[in-house]
């Protein structure tokens, strides 16, 4: 008798749900996007509800479009965008306040508060975070001081927190919880210890008794009733973690980046924290069977969100896979597209950068703002992996890749060319996903011993260096700085 784990890939633009067997093969998939909300400069906000019934929505038409029997699903893992905020009313079920995104910044200010206050240091070293907009800390201040339900739903004891993972867990099980790796991207976890941190709590001025309690990321979380029948959920872990562990990173050194909304990198340390020196971030990786791994992170804001943007606002393509094929047929060298829409990430972070396209001249067109584009998240790549090789005193000889941008093959010869160092692309890109069901699989003993996505075929891009490729650097390097320095005076 098959049997199968279900995947729920709760992401920044769609929520899909994916049917994996027991040699980690996809069987189906379904998936919506849901509404993106921008109702201010620099605001990006999402309808948790919509959020909740479109993910619902896709794990009805995935059992129902699979014909599979009910008895033979395994377990489900979820995996999610990290740093969304939500807060909701315990009693109704309904949000407060529409969900803050993480790429949403609206709390600048507040953080340089934090930071002319002198908390900075203490954040950094319990948390492994830089002080910005970027995590979940802010948002939940943010909502706390513009929503009036709050102060008496906190009396009440009525009011609850939570990343995506939290809200889903809550409305499919009742349980309020939320896995380490989740809690660490908030900013009120103390990445030492595994704990909510009273201190952090005090500072960012939120009560201890909205927070959901802080799980493993391979456990049992609950069960979801359908149709009377009881499917549990084992596996959570944010997104970024997720991929790790579904790209099989489980050696210290081992890195993978995901070509999403947004680009993240991630090299696992083991067992050891280390404090970045040169901007990223560090972070749980996972929690399996009381071990935990931690990671460096480097975390690019807007990667595949610029593609969206030639899209949905330009239109000057239909579909993002066209891009590939508009890269191919220009010769121009010289136009640069910086795409810092919610400010820039690692390893710069600097929130008061905006976006810029350089080098346009009469006989620019689609083509070249499109290569362009695609350009643009190989360098914000680059600068990370500098950054991580340093913190971690190690040379990566070859880069594990996933998310949907890494189908487009010029991107990732461009990438390895960038990066002078092998680029590797596995048979199965949907890691985030499978990494979800791989936790999940991990707690009920799930797959099949000996089976990995390693052993398969994969293909690999092998840098071709050039003296073209390292003029494109130095302009990039350029311009970055030209900008930071634009932006910075005024």
């Amino acid at each position: 008798m098959k049997k199968y784990i279900i995947s729920l890939d709760q992401g920044t633009t769609s929520c899909r749900s994916i049917l994996f067997d027991q040699n980690k093969n996809i069987v189906h998939v379904e998936q919506q996007e849901f509404t993106q909300i921008m109702p201010e400069n620099g605001w990006v906000e999402h309808d948790a509800v919509e959020i909740l019934n479109t993910q619902l929505q896709t794990l009805n038409l995935l059992i129902q479009n699979s014909n599979i029997d009910i008895e033979n699903i395994d377990s489900i893992g979820i995996t999610n965008q990290r740093e969304t905020t939500v807060l909701w009313d315990k009693k109704s079920g309904k949000p407060v306040y529409n969900a803050i995104v993480w790429q949403d910044n609206r709390t600048a200010d507040f953080c340089k508060s934090i930071i002319k206050e002198g908390h900075e240091k203490i954040i950094r070293n319990k948390t492994g975070l830089v002080v910005d907009s970027y995590f979940s800390s802010t948002k939940i201040h943010w909502i706390l001081n513009h929503s009036a339900e709050c102060k008496d739903l906190i009396e009440k004891g009525d009011l609850l927190f939570g990343t995506i993972d939290t809200w889903l867990i809550w409305n499919l099980t009742g349980n309020h919880f939320t896995d380490v790796t989740n809690a660490s991207r908030t900013q009120l976890l103390n990445i030492h210890e595994l704990k909510w941190d009273k201190e952090l709590l005090e500072i960012f001025q939120i009560p201890s008794s909205i927070l959901p309690e802080v799980k493993q990321s391979a456990d049992d979380f609950g069960h979801w009733n359908f149709k009377d029948h009881q499917i549990p959920i084992r596996g959570v872990a944010g997104d970024q973690q997720a991929a790790l562990f579904g790209q099989e990173c489980f050696e210290k050194g081992m890195a993978k980046n995901t070509y999403g909304t947004g680009c993240f990198m991630l090299m696992n340390t083991g067992g050891n924290i280390i404090s970045s020196k040169n901007g990223l971030l560090t972070t749980v990786a996972w929690s399996v069977d009381g071990e935990v791994n931690y990671a460096l992170e480097g975390s690019v804001f807007i990667a595949g969100a610029a593609i969206q943007w030639l899209r949905d606002s330009l239109k000057i393509i239909n579909h993002a896979s066209e891009t590939e094929q508009l890269a191919c047929t220009t010769k121009d060298e010289d136009v640069l597209f910086i795409p810092a829409f919610s400010g820039l990430g690692a390893p710069y972070w600097n929130m008061n950068v905006k976006g810029a396209i350089l080098g346009i001249t009469r006989n620019t067109g689609i083509a070249e703002i499109a290569k362009a584009a695609l350009e643009s998240l190989a360098f914000q790549s680059k600068d990370v992996l500098i950054a991580m090789e340093k913190d971690a005193n190690f040379k990566l000889k070859s880069l594990a890749v996933d998310g949907g941008a890494c189908q487009n093959n010029y991107l990732m010869q461009f990438q390895a060319d960038v990066l002078n160092c092998k680029v590797v692309k596995p048979v199965q890109i949907e890691s985030t996903a499978l990494g979800a069901a791989m936790l999940a699989g991990h707690k009920s003993g799930f797959f099949e011993k000996n089976t990995s996505q390693n052993s398969k075929s994969k293909t690999t891009f092998s840098p071709q260096k050039s003296t073209k490729i390292d003029e494109k650097i130095k302009a990039w390097n350029k311009a970055i700085s030209s900008l930071v320095n634009y932006y910075d005076q005024e």
